[in-house]
């Protein structure tokens, strides 16, 4: 057999950016799955806060059908436990190994690694909001209103969590972004307006919570899937402006090791 001369010479060289996000995407996402805290946070605790308040009378939602008020609440925690919760702590133990020290020094270029992490939040959101909204469905949930609306609220709350996730992996330790991560979920839970309706708590208390994202977040989806509104701008600029912030602090602020 002959073989024709440089068959089998190396060939150096970075393979094409478009590859290496891609490659670098499936990996994030593939861990994001398989680990366990992330699960828990990302689909158990979301399913087991609508089914058990979508079926049980514990909180006081108003009129209509429980989880026509608790399901865009819960697609907002589950933006929330993605985008920011999991993300700043998977990365910020991946800063304190070392591994984005690592990644820095490769081919993908930094802006290509932070690009594969979003889209690996992005793909997880997906099979998260898919898997809701069936559950949802099935306790009786009848959405309405704007579907682009809906993805606009929903992009725009991905890119204000994850750049708050991003600037507190880059700037805090590893331990002390796992413990602020988790704390400010549940705080966010509690006071965010995902369970507990905003009107039940004080005016002044009301009106500092509704400029948090996860407020306008809940807010801006249960208008639109539950009211039937066709674009809440107001909860719209909250959350572009804090995109804008949290990104661009990110940016900033963000130390690789």
């Amino acid at each position: 057999m002959t073989t024709s001369t440089g068959t089998y010479t190396p060939k150096p060289g970075a393979a094409p950016l478009g590859r290496m996000i891609a490659a670098q995407a499936a990996l994030e996402t593939k861990m994001l799955l398989r680990n366990g805290e992330q699960l828990l946070l990302t689909v158990i605790i979301p399913t087991l806060l609508l089914v058990l308040f979508s079926t049980v009378d514990i909180v006081d939602t108003g009129d209509g059908e429980a989880v026509d008020f608790l399901a865009p609440g819960v697609l907002a925690l589950a933006v929330l436990s993605t985008a920011f919760t999991g993300q700043a702590i998977a990365t910020g133990f991946e800063r304190r190994y070392g591994v984005l020290k690592r990644l820095a020094a490769s081919p993908l270029p930094r802006w290509g690694l932070m690009t594969a992490k979003t889209v690996a939040v992005l793909v997880t959101e997906v099979l998260q909001i898919v898997l809701l909204a069936v559950i949802a469905f099935a306790l009786g949930w009848s959405p309405q209103g704007n579907p682009f609306a809906v993805l606009l609220l929903l992009i725009l709350g991905t890119a204000a969590f994850s750049g708050l996730g991003l600037l507190m992996a880059g700037t805090l330790k590893a331990e002390a972004t796992l413990a602020a991560a988790n704390l400010v979920f549940l705080l966010l839970l509690v006071g965010g307006g995902v369970i507990v309706p905003l009107d039940k708590f004080p005016d002044t208390a009301r009106s500092v919570l509704g400029l948090l994202p996860i407020s306008a977040l809940s807010d801006g989806l249960r208008d639109v899937l539950r009211n039937g509104a066709s674009m809440p701008w107001g909860d719209l600029g909250i959350l572009a402006a804090w995109g804008v912030v949290g990104i661009a602090a990110a940016g900033k602020f963000f130390r690789w090791e």
